[in-house]
């Protein structure tokens, strides 16, 4: 029978961890008027921490819902062929029908990459690509020769962002990441010309000395994954004509309440800086830009490079999501779905 990943429990505060998750035993299904699917791949991505609080989106008992890449098995639908691959949102059960308006929504991978590469689904050519695509190509529009300052640029999306910057807009890419191991990856694989190790940093005040000493003309640019000190040093740094784009605070993920920012509004005023908050969607659905070609583009030319930390099975979702939140992770977490396993 398949399996679906249940939330067992919500989590307001802390770290979540296998224990707020189970897996149940689903009947086999039918196709209806759409697809019949199997998950081959399902993604753990910090926005799902909101959702699996009290007052979130997930409620215990129901399958969690998520991005996923997939094969379709069984088709009902002109456009869609059993063997074709497809990205999507879809709750977290290893076979599943889904009808053909939901289908319609699907992301067509076929032709991108190949069924060895799904895991690609979820990252690169899913929700990190696209909001890394998104926030840099038409939110911070960077020009050559502009300075960056990317946080959490170990993470699926800092790192696709500071590789996009540099080889693609020659840019001068500062990354700021937890440890001396992270840092030297990314400036070793990622190609980031600095990385500051943040946890060195006690304060704001520091990171602004740390950011200072690479960056000592300040920062055109700031691509915002973390929050906290590191928004308020981002501020305090950047230059007149600068850009922020957010899209997420992940410092603050695991908290009751959202840490407040210091930022004075007045000194935006006359150095004509522009503070932005996306998210990734109209990149993915394909409403703006040229997300996909561009992406899969880059991806074959080597300017953009895939780092996984990966997780076998749907029942290691847990330990996986967890691993997001303890710095357990270097690029896109994924939980790959054996297809040979017993069902």
């Amino acid at each position: 029978m398949p399996k679906t990943l249940v939330l067992k429990t919500c989590l307001d505060e802390g770290i979540p961890g296998p224990e707020h998750f189970e897996i149940r035993e689903s009947p086999w299904p039918n196709i209806g008027d759409g697809v019949i699917v199997r998950l081959l791949t399902v993604s753990a991505d910090p926005y799902m921490r909101y959702r699996i609080r009290s007052d979130g989106d997930y409620k215990p008992g129901e399958p969690m819902l998520g991005l996923v890449a997939g094969k379709i098995l069984e088709s009902n639908l002109s456009d869609w062929k059993a063997g074709d691959l497809f990205g999507s949102e879809l709750p977290f059960t290893e076979i599943q029908s889904v009808p053909a308006w939901k289908a319609k929504t699907f992301r067509r991978l076929t032709g991108l990459i190949s069924e060895d590469q799904i895991s690609f689904g979820v990252g690169v050519l899913g929700m990190p690509g696209s909001t890394a695509y998104g926030g840099l190509v038409d939110i911070l529009q960077p020009k050559e020769g502009e300075t960056i300052w990317v946080s959490g640029a170990a993470g699926a999306v800092g790192s696709m962002v500071g590789m996009m910057a540099k080889q693609v807009f020659n840019c001068i890419v500062i990354g700021s990441a937890g440890g001396p191991e992270k840092c030297q990856i990314v400036k070793e694989q990622f190609g980031f010309d600095h990385c500051i190790d943040y946890k060195m940093c006690r304060s704001t005040k520091d990171l602004v000395k740390s950011l200072r000493h690479v960056a000592p003309a300040g920062i055109d640019m700031y691509f915002e994954n973390v929050g906290g000190m590191h928004f308020e040093a981002a501020m305090q740094c950047l230059r007149p004509k600068g850009r922020v784009a957010i899209c997420g605070v992940i410092s603050d993920y695991n908290k009751s309440k959202m840490s407040p920012n210091k930022i004075y509004v007045s000194n935006m005023i006359y150095t004509e800086q522009t503070v932005q908050g996306f998210h990734c969607l109209p990149w993915l659905q394909g409403e703006r830009g040229q997300f996909l070609e561009d992406m899969a583009l880059w991806l074959s030319e080597g300017k953009v490079q895939v780092r996984e930390t990966v997780f076998d099975g749907l029942d290691s979702f847990g330990s996986a999501f967890r691993a997001l939140f303890e710095g357990g992770n270097i690029g896109k977490v994924v939980i790959n779905l054996s297809p040979k396993s017993k069902l």
